[in-house]
């Protein structure tokens, strides 16, 4: 109801119907989700040639497992400086700096034939990629009102899930007729494309020239006086709020880069599955995971409706999420391909009902200026995580050839996550001054 009074607010003071105060802000989304999109395929490649990488260069498990850490250590380091970075040169010229970096990066994989070589690739890529999150969670804080903050995030954060699934249908086809040198190349043409696109159509919506009046109030209507100079990252730490966000980052941002970058592995080990077999099972995993970003997003509305504030609204999707992981536990038991499917379906998919509404939770609790420094913060925690969790599976697999225990951790962190996030952050509370 909160959604439809606003709008009707709107009409009666602007004498404008909802259907012609505008949608600007979801043009901008689109943007976004393209983008991600792009993110996702380049960082997948590796993940899905790794059985090919093992035979041709002679990589081992802890091999990856290091090459995967170079890129989740350039991601940690990243996140921190791409934070500030976009809060100062602001989110048209930020991103496509980053774009830029990422997929060059990406491209300069083919280039590489030693772990060595993989390793400065792929650390040069986390450096690069690393920008994209903090710069689209800082475009929503800028393009929409808080109520669709979390739906907008959920939208684009499924383009994750979109480049997941290209990646699976693209990459093998490529290898198999060109060789895994050339499946590197093939996103740098959408990144050229995207960096145009968003040159030519991106502003501040105070200076947008297609964006109506109406629209423009409706999304500043709640938080206009929250626009401000970028806050340093070192002042966020004094705040408990900053603390539970990166926890929870911490613990299950390193499950999604699991899902990522060893599935295709663990089907390709426990199912016999070689290069040309591997698209479907990756595919249906992460078409779920699309629908479990937008649904999460969507997810604190009912909450709403049943009266529920909107910080107790997100907690409460977020919690519905983390029960909805809990099938992954039995992971370890499963001896059908389609069981294994349909579990991992429905944790990628929780996973990114979570992450969308745990992304949002910045802009809940801190002002605007202080959204990519944050966004920055909390990444870099997840990918500390990642880090952590690519060196452990490296060396569990190598040694016992089990996933078992990756399963267990993947089961049971957003339940930890959701408690720890209470109690540093109780009610998401906001934080009404930096100062």
């Amino acid at each position: 109801m909160e959604e439809i009074d606003d709008e009707q607010l709107l009409e009666a003071a602007h004498g404008q119907s909802p259907a012609r105060m505008g949608r600007v802000r979801w043009t901008i989304c689109a943007m976004l989700f393209a983008a991600t999109s792009i993110n996702y395929m380049d960082r997948q490649v590796i993940s899905i040639l790794k059985p090919t990488l093992q035979h041709s260069i002679g990589m081992s498990e802890i091999a990856y497992g290091y090459i995967v850490d170079a890129f989740q250590i350039a991601y940690a380091i990243g996140l921190l400086a791409a934070g500030r970075f976009v809060d100062k040169v602001g989110t048209r010229i930020g991103y496509m700096v980053i774009m830029a970096v990422w997929s060059l990066s990406a491209m300069g994989h083919a280039l590489a034939n030693t772990v060595i070589e993989f390793a400065v690739a792929r650390f040069s890529l986390g450096l690069g990629e690393s920008g994209n999150f903090p710069a689209a969670i800082k475009t929503v804080a800028e393009w929409f009102p808080q109520n669709e903050r979390s739906l907008a995030t959920g939208i684009f954060n499924s383009g994750a899930n979109l480049g997941a699934v290209l990646a699976p249908l693209i990459v093998p086809w490529v290898t198999i007729h060109y060789g895994w040198h050339a499946a590197f190349l093939v996103t740098g043409c959408f990144s050229a494309l995207w960096i145009l696109w968003w040159f030519r159509n991106y502003r501040k919506p105070t200076d947008h020239p297609t964006l109506t009046g109406a629209e423009l109030r409706y999304i500043y209507r709640e938080a206009a006086a929250q626009m401000g100079p970028s806050t340093p990252w070192a002042r966020l730490l004094a705040f408990r709020q900053t603390w539970g966000y990166s926890i929870a980052k911490f613990l299950t941002d390193p499950i999604w880069w699991f899902y990522l970058f060893w599935l295709p592995s663990y089907f390709s080990a426990k199912f016999r599955l070689d290069l040309s077999h591997l698209g479907l099972p990756l595919i249906l995993v992460y078409n779920a995971s699309a629908i479990g970003s937008v649904g999460g997003g969507w997810l604190p509305r009912p909450f709403q409706r049943l009266g529920l504030r909107p910080a107790y609204a997100r907690l409460a999707a977020m919690l519905v999420c983390a029960c909805a992981v809990l099938p992954v536990l039995a992971m370890s038991r499963v001896q059908s391909e389609w069981v294994a499917i349909g579990l991992l379906s429905l944790g990628a998919a929780a996973h990114q009902g979570w992450s969308a509404n745990l992304y949002t939770t910045a802009s809940d609790m801190f002002p605007r200026s202080a959204v990519g420094s944050m966004t920055g913060i909390g990444g870099m925690a997840g990918a500390a995580g990642g880090a952590l969790l690519a060196y452990y599976a490296g060396h569990i697999l190598q040694r016992t050839h089990s996933y078992s225990s990756l399963f267990l951790i993947a089961g049971g962190a957003y339940l930890t996550a959701w408690i720890l996030l209470q109690l540093f952050a109780p009610g998401l509370r906001k934080v009404e001054s930096l100062a």
